[in-house]
């Protein structure tokens, strides 16, 4: 997980968000639901080892997952199918499907599965699938872009600190996903390369959205990232790209690494 240009105009704090997200604000209390083809349950078993019964543990994340609110059904599938006990060191693996950021190294974290799937959702509400292009910035250790890559067409994942990105590469690797394209490099200035995107999903946040990621978005793309709205206060933003211009909401205060220019 992971500052700065004038608020896009058009939307702001109080206005009017786009009717495809309405249904995706935090609820209070959230109905509960069932995640299609997963199994009622209860809480996750333990996890034993990497080879494990892992399927199992995985359908009761997004089982817990459904019932607190979560219904989008690609989103759901891909969270059923992606083994994220591959992605933390083995230390952490029995911890790797309950609702909590682990540390990855060099002072990052995998964040909650729940913040995962919000952002997806996010991303994908409302909108054909797969999407086209996409860019996450903060690859982090490769979890969220495999999740991508069975939503999207084509995912560009950057990550500036050397030593995360090729712990990502070595995640990835026995996956061979074919449409996952990993670069080292600073996400501040995006990658204009493979612009225009469909889609930005960010994993640190700034005071605010770096204009390149608002100018390498296509008309109807959207970002989800968080951003500093107060001091020491972070918000979840989503922003599409009108042909007008762009279009904020805020939603709920989230908890991410600081967006950092530059590599090391």
């Amino acid at each position: 997980m992971r500052p700065a240009a004038p608020r896009p105009g058009g939307g702001g704090r109080g206005g009017r968000f786009p009717a495809a997200l309405e249904g995706l604000r935090p609820a209070a209390a959230p109905a509960p639901s069932r995640a299609p083809g997963v199994a009622a349950a209860t809480a996750a078993p333990p996890v034993r080892g990497v080879g494990l019964d892992s399927a199992s543990v995985r359908q009761a994340m997004v089982q817990r997952l459904a019932r607190q609110g979560l219904d989008h059904p690609e989103v759901l599938r891909v969270l059923a199918e992606v083994e994220r006990h591959r992605f933390v060191d083995s230390a952490l693996v029995a911890q790797a499907y309950e609702d909590t950021a682990l540390p990855i190294g060099w002072g990052q974290t995998i964040s909650k599965p729940s913040v995962v799937a919000r952002m997806l959702a996010l991303l994908c509400a409302g909108r054909p699938l797969p999407l086209g292009r996409v860019l996450e910035v903060g690859t982090g250790c490769g979890y969220q872009a495999a999740l991508l890559a069975r939503l999207c067409r084509e995912v560009y994942s950057i990550e500036r600190i050397r030593g995360l990105h090729e712990k990502a590469r070595e995640n990835l690797r026995p996956l061979r996903i074919p449409n996952l394209h990993l670069i080292f490099g600073d996400g501040m200035p995006g990658y204009p390369d493979g612009a225009p995107y469909a889609g930005i999903i960010a994993a640190a946040g700034g005071e605010a959205v770096p204009p390149a990621w608002l100018e390498q978005l296509e008309v109807g793309g959207r970002l989800v990232a968080p951003a500093e709205v107060q001091p020491g206060r972070q918000r979840l933003i989503v922003i599409e790209r009108t042909a007008g211009g762009w279009r904020r909401q805020e939603l709920e205060s989230v908890h991410f690494v600081p967006l950092q220019s530059g590599v090391v």
